[in-house]
């Protein structure tokens, strides 16, 4: 099944308060080895309130981490799940690309979709195993360029 990117995904763009604050806990959060542990209990306390243990995934909490790290460092961040569709001006956006220029690549077959109506859709993890093929092939071709310029002495 397929979910569309609405705005239940809401992109955080931290404020310099909040990029503090997520510094010091992926500081704190990150010294904790989680192993291969595959749930971790963690404790909930409101201000007043008891403690609440929750157990939640490892994995979660590492993503959790990793989230923190990204706003510490200012970054706005957006939780996407892996079979979302996105529209095909979205899909052009996370590839940094015109969105003409997206659409071509799917009418040349090099990342599948689906058309709604007149509309196309395309599945994030798509989208992101083409990311990942296309900047193989990039770094390839900068190896390739950079061993040439070396056996010509250009004093790269």
């Amino acid at each position: 099944m397929t979910t569309p990117i609405s705005e239940n995904f809401e992109t955080v763009a931290p404020t310099e308060a909040e990029a503090l604050l997520a510094r010091e806990c992926s500081r704190r959060l990150a010294t904790h080895k989680l192993g291969r542990r595959s749930s971790i209990r963690i404790r909930l306390v409101d201000d007043g309130e008891d403690a609440e243990p929750v157990t939640v995934p490892s994995s979660a909490l590492r993503l959790f981490v990793h989230l923190l790290a990204e706003m510490s460092q200012g970054n706005a961040v957006t939780l996407i799940p892996s079979h979302a569709e996105l529209t095909s001006q979205q899909a052009a956006d996370l590839l940094n690309v015109s969105r003409p220029y997206l659409v071509k690549l799917l009418e040349e077959g090099k990342m599948p979709f689906r058309a709604v109506g007149k509309y196309r859709r395309v599945r994030f993890d798509d989208v992101m195993a083409y990311k990942r093929k296309d900047d193989a092939a990039r770094a390839k071709i900068l190896d390739q360029l950079t061993a040439e310029a070396q056996e010509l002495g250009m004093g790269y």
